[in-house]
């Protein structure tokens, strides 16, 4: 297990640990966390009490990012209403598509590892389907 920076972001590292995710930090208050069995990864920052989480959903074709697509990940009803999506250029005429949630943090208790673990458990997959590589 690799050292972590602050008391909060090792409690962190250990409670995704124990549930079975690789965790490593990568820059102080980062951490990279892997879903073991997918191989999906995600992206942890702390600042202050807050931390911020990013996965990269899919890279695609600029033209793959309809109008249609963006109606379907904007919706209120798209079933990640505490999340949000942002669209980023990674060359070639391509973009990534990341989805972003964040968690408030109080003591570590059980409501801040339930909020946790709520938002590593992200899925995008009903929203960005029709995305193609």
């Amino acid at each position: 297990m690799t050292a972590t920076t602050g008391p909060q972001l090792g409690q962190i590292h250990a409670l995704l640990a124990e549930r079975g995710y690789e965790v490593s930090e990568t820059a102080p208050e980062t951490l990279s966390i892997r879903e073991t069995e997918s191989g999906v990864s995600l992206r942890a920052v702390l600042q202050g009490d807050i931390l911020f989480f990013s996965l990269v959903c899919i890279v695609v074709p600029r033209a793959a990012v309809t109008a249609d697509v963006m109606a379907r990940m904007l919706a209120a009803d798209n079933g990640i209403s505490t999340s949000y999506f942002q669209l980023y250029e990674a060359g070639a005429g391509k973009v990534a598509v990341t989805l972003n949630n964040f968690c408030k943090l109080q003591d570590l208790g059980a409501d801040d590892e339930d909020d946790i673990l709520a938002c590593v458990h992200l899925s995008a997959r009903r929203v960005v389907g029709d995305l193609k590589s």
